[in-house]
């Protein structure tokens, strides 16, 4: 992952971003049969709406339970309700459904949304050991999950990336 490109801005959707061929090049591990990162494909394989809510209510969940993720836990409110529905809305959006976040909450760059925090590795890792943890609970395919958290580490790398000037000061 680290020789991937790592966006610098909110990530595109994962709606048409590639062609489907590009796709199953870029991730072998995926079956051709699998489409995901094409149309609304991911989102549906998520279980829409309600199960990415119910994904991301999952992973704050061990947010809260994990001793390790007490670092990541801080940098946020107590109250999880509105970071969950943000969270909730852009993963509908960047997982191909709906675009309800831009509606709701405006423009939304991931890396600088977070760059006032100091996240380095260690941080980055725990969130995505959260978020692994919260997959692995879903009913999603086993090659769904595999993609999801693949495709995660990306925007993760990139707030670890835009978030070293303020390790730097």
């Amino acid at each position: 992952l680290a020789a991937e490109r790592i966006r610098t801005t909110a990530p595109m959707p994962l709606l048409a971003r590639r062609e489907p061929a590009n796709r199953n090049t870029m991730n072998k591990a995926i079956p051709q049969d699998e489409n995901y990162g094409f149309e609304d494909t991911s989102f549906k394989a998520a279980g829409g709406f309600e199960g990415i809510q119910k994904l991301v209510k999952c992973f704050y969940q061990f947010m809260d339970q994990l001793p390790e993720a007490k670092t990541i836990r801080a940098m946020h409110a107590e109250d999880l309700s509105l970071i969950d529905d943000k969270l909730t809305h852009f993963l509908c959006y960047w997982l191909g459904g709906p675009r309800q976040y831009r509606e709701k909450y405006g423009p939304l760059s991931i890396p600088g949304a977070h760059r006032h925090l100091a996240v380095g590795e260690q941080e980055r890792d725990v969130w995505l050991l959260c978020m692994e943890k919260a997959v692995e609970l879903q009913a999603y395919k086993p090659s769904f999950k595999k993609y999801l958290l693949q495709q995660l580490a990306r925007p993760a790398e990139g707030i670890r990336k835009s978030s070293q000037g303020i390790a730097a000061q």
